[in-house]
């Protein structure tokens, strides 16, 4: 479904600023799978998403959705395939527009335009279906406008709208990090919900180690621009966020450099929460993979 071949991207080549955010990343996701990518700022975790939904164009390597190459395709362009929430929801959708006028432009995605009513009294019924679906009375506030809604209400409604053009590839980046625990906690139920039933081929970027756990059937743990470790379903099954804490140790003894950021640990203590779900056992590590340089204008942050 989503192959990333041999993909690198640097920022400000050949000036005193270089940075390699990419460093020949290369990874195959498979149709239903679900990808959980944690590693520290810097890692290049939301390059590797950029370069992917066509944000930020690599220097070089190969992105591939199905048999399409879209590589070098702008990101609206590859708006057919791919979704996106981001981290900040205020991204996801139009505050002067209502919930229903935001939700007929998303279940438009990717689809020619005409002049036709936006929202017919059938798609109205619609999507009162899927608020409900949220349980947070969204389905009563249609004609609302979406800026008056609370930080979790616009983001569990972007995540919605993201899957209404069922994409081939659905992109999450620290999707609940500006949320309050308890908005986090439900905006991670519904996403574990959405993407299993819609059986969504998924990349989630975090710093919430033990949300990297819990959801997906893959991990994968990025540092300076390389993919140093995957787990497989059944390792991911078995390992505890301690055993990811001890990778990161291990990184920060190799390297001589913290491996842990700010972000990583405040998103682990609220992980130990009571809000937040155990995670379980102890971890068997694949083969380091590789890595690549990251795209676009500016440096990312992850």
């Amino acid at each position: 479904m989503l192959n990333i071949q041999d993909v690198r991207k640097t920022f400000f080549a050949g000036t005193v600023n270089e940075r390699v955010a990419l460093n020949g990343v290369s990874l195959t996701v498979k149709p239903g799978d679900f990808v959980t990518v944690i590693g520290s700022n810097g890692a290049g975790k939301s390059t590797l998403l950029n370069t992917v939904s066509g944000t930020i164009i690599p220097d070089s390597g190969r992105i591939m959705v199905g048999d399409r190459d879209v590589t070098r395709l702008p990101e609206h362009r590859k708006a057919t395939w791919i979704s996106r929430v981001f981290q900040d929801p205020m991204k996801g959708s139009s505050p002067t527009l209502s919930i229903e006028q935001n939700m007929a432009i998303a279940q438009r995605r990717g689809r020619s335009r005409g002049l036709a009513r936006g929202v017919t009294r059938a798609r109205r019924h619609e999507f009162e279906q899927e608020l409900k679906t949220l349980e947070l009375g969204l389905e009563h506030r249609l004609g609302a406008k979406v800026g008056l809604l609370s930080g979790g209400q616009r983001q569990a409604l972007s995540l919605l709208m993201a899957t209404f053009s069922a994409p081939e590839i659905l992109l999450l980046d620290e999707h609940t990090a500006a949320l309050d625990p308890q908005r986090a906690q439900h905006v991670t139920e519904i996403t574990e919900r959405i993407v299993n039933e819609r059986h969504l081929t998924t990349l989630m970027v975090t710093h919430n180690m033990d949300q990297a756990l819990r959801l997906g059937n893959r991990l994968i743990m990025m540092h300076e621009g390389r993919i140093l470790f995957e787990l497989d379903a059944q390792q991911k099954a078995e390992a505890t966020v301690a055993d990811l804490l001890a990778e990161f140790r291990k990184l920060q003894a190799a390297t001589g450099e913290p491996a842990l950021d700010d972000a990583t640990l405040l998103e682990t203590a609220r992980s130990a929460e009571p809000a937040g779900a155990p995670s379980r056992g102890a971890p068997a590590h694949g083969a380091p993979t590789g890595g690549s340089s990251a795209p676009g204008v500016s440096p990312e942050g992850h």
